[in-house]
């Protein structure tokens, strides 16, 4: 059943594309594999709140999917929420128990976000 959704999420991943104008747009790789990801996050009026969210990027099933399900989640949490996530978290989305190799894979679009999140919050 799981693997059925990750094969759906890295096929059909959701919010697949840019946010022009977007307040927080981060790119980071796992160098292990090549996986690339691109978060991009529009932040509501009071600056705290995610509005809206998209990503895109190259990579394996599991860093689409993890990517593809992590978006969906985002949007409505605030980047103190973001701040508190954990690799759990990313790995709970999958719902898969995954070799040590493939967690970087699993946890790239979550350190991909909250590094972003930093990023924005440093100024």
């Amino acid at each position: 059943m799981y693997q059925e959704v990750i094969l759906d999420h890295y096929r059909n991943p959701r919010r697949w594309g840019e946010l022009s104008p977007a307040t927080v747009s981060h790119t980071g790789e796992n160098a292990s594999c090549g996986d690339e990801l691109t978060f991009d996050l529009r932040l509501a009026e009071d600056g705290e709140t995610i509005e809206e969210v998209a990503f895109t990027g190259e990579g394996c099933a599991i860093s689409i999917a993890s990517a593809s399900l992590l978006a969906e989640e985002l949007q409505g949490m605030t980047l103190s929420d973001v701040r508190d996530l954990d690799r759990d978290d990313a790995l709970d989305l999958l719902g898969i128990e995954l070799t040590p190799m493939r967690v970087p894979c699993a946890v790239l679009a979550e350190k991909v976000v909250q590094d972003g999140v930093e990023s924005y919050a440093d100024g």
